[in-house]
């Protein structure tokens, strides 16, 4: 698994499809970032105080991260059209909303979001970097989730942590090539997120897609 070849492989998914894992990306995003926003200036009381608040209101912050957790289904099936298009399938803007039109699906996607946060977290109160490995470990749990969607919850995480036993310094370096890219979609004010953030997405989803036939290949050996 060398990076080069999953970020290739990315790169050859988003062939032909640029168009909407862009728009995917934009709609997502602009969801699960600006709606909470929205929230929290409307608990502050208005943007202007909002604007002048040093820090936001207790009450303003929690309704900020009740929609954030309301939102985390949608951004999970962001992240599974991605790995639909790296399998080949078709994908449509209709299916972000996918895990929204299921209850099931939707509890259970927020709920691995809210468990993995909490996690990572309680990890942090113990040392950052700590922290960050046990971020990395469990990084997979949501790709794990679509795949398995009977699963329960924490057994997701487990499978994570599991499959990544060996692959976390890996998947950090990967994520630390795209450092170079960010720093010039800053330069450009911005506007080159819009291709790197689908780039960076396809990248995660070739990961887990590599992963998963790397660790069949190796148990096929044994």
């Amino acid at each position: 698994m060398k990076i080069k070849d999953i970020k290739g492989d990315a790169l050859a998914a988003l062939r032909g499809k640029w168009g909407t894992a862009i728009v995917l990306s934009l709609i997502a995003f602009g969801l699960f970032t600006f709606i909470p926003m929205f929230i929290e200036i409307l608990g502050s009381g208005g943007f202007e105080a909002w604007y002048n608040a040093d820090v936001p209101s207790a009450e303003a912050s929690t309704l900020s991260w009740i929609a954030t957790i309301a939102l985390s289904p949608i951004l999970y099936s962001y992240y599974w059209l991605f790995l639909d298009m790296r399998r080949g399938h078709s994908v449509s803007i209709g299916n972000l909303f996918s895990t929204v039109s299921k209850a099931r699906i939707y509890f259970k996607t927020m709920g691995l979001y809210l468990l993995t946060l909490i996690y990572t977290f309680l990890w942090m109160l113990l040392l950052i970097v700590p922290g960050i490995i046990k971020g990395i470990a469990y990084s997979q749990a949501y790709f794990i989730l679509k795949d398995n969607p009977d699963m329960v919850v924490n057994d997701a995480i487990t499978e994570s942590r599991k499959l990544m036993d060996g692959y976390k310094g890996k998947y950090f370096l990967m994520m630390l090539s795209f450092i170079g890219w960010a720093f010039l979609a800053v330069l450009t004010l911005g506007i080159g997120f819009i291709w790197l953030v689908p780039y960076f997405t396809a990248t995660m989803a070739s990961f887990y897609q590599k992963l998963i036939e790397h660790r069949h290949a190796e148990t096929m050996s044994i």
